[in-house]
């Protein structure tokens, strides 16, 4: 599960030499014949392991109480409110994206949810088929030509690539929400936020178990879900090996809960 948590504190400089470190991993060769680069999968290993072990422990019963015990309207409510809490971060990526129609598409999506949809409690903008265009600081970086690099797993956050692992760090700073939110209002968004991935597990949850719990080998199966569906929403080439990253789009045992 990504549990995103906002952070209004300007990076430090350990976290910059961090960041400078992952862009300039970012210019590693492509993938080789096997289709990915995953030159520290023994560590990658252990920490899937432990993301494993708390899903297990915590996440899993966690979001399967939040499920079966709060209702379905409020559940989708709360994941209203937090799904509009990341637009004007999308807003952001649009621009730097150069992406002015969709930056005007989310833009008139969280003023009509913000307002008609009570603070984004409700989403009358789907109901207009106004949908969200997605865009992160992963996808910046895409767009401008910025490589994968390496496959590397996150603690808690799960699956990504040196790219993404920029993206993710640039997207929690620079999240226009929590830059403007007072502290207090921020503990309510991270907590919608955490709920939200909860809720998503619950809905996936068959997807999800059968991945982590019912593969061979987890890791591996986790590794190619992400980089298939990750290298379709950015539009990249199939990979090396003739693997097609198009043939399950939407086959993405994180798609909420860990993004």
């Amino acid at each position: 599960m990504r549990i995103f948590a906002n952070i209004s504190r300007p990076v430090s400089k350990i976290g910059a030499i961090g960041l400078v470190g992952l862009l300039a991993a970012c210019a590693q060769p492509a993938p080789g014949p096997s289709g990915f680069h995953d030159p520290n999968e023994p560590r990658n290993r252990k920490i899937h392991d432990f993301n494993r072990k708390v899903d297990q422990a915590v996440l899993r019963p966690a979001s399967g109480a939040y499920g079966s015990t709060i209702p379905k309207p409020v559940r989708t409510g709360v994941s209203n409110f937090s799904s509009n809490l990341g637009l004007p971060s999308a807003v952001l990526n649009n621009l730097l994206q150069a992406d002015l129609r969709g930056a005007v598409h989310n833009t008139t999506r969280f003023f009509i949810n913000s307002t008609v949809g009570l603070g984004g409690l409700f989403d009358p903008a789907s109901g207009a088929k106004v949908y969200e265009v997605e865009a992160d600081f992963g996808g910046t970086l895409a767009k401008w030509g910025f490589a994968e690099g390496a496959y590397v797993e996150l603690p808690l956050a799960g699956p990504s690539t040196n790219r993404d692992a920029v993206g993710l760090l640039v997207d929690l700073v620079t999240d226009p929400v929590g830059q403007v939110l007072p502290r207090g209002e921020k503990y309510i968004a991270t907590t919608t936020t955490v709920l939200d991935a909860m809720n998503s597990r619950y809905t996936f949850t068959d997807t999800v178990d059968s991945v982590l719990y019912e593969s061979a080998d987890s890791y591996a199966q986790l590794r190619l879900f992400y980089l298939q569906n990750r290298r379709f929403e950015l539009g990249e080439e199939a990979s090396a090996d003739g693997v097609d990253p198009y043939s399950d789009p939407y086959f993405d045992p994180y798609e909420d809960p860990y993004e």
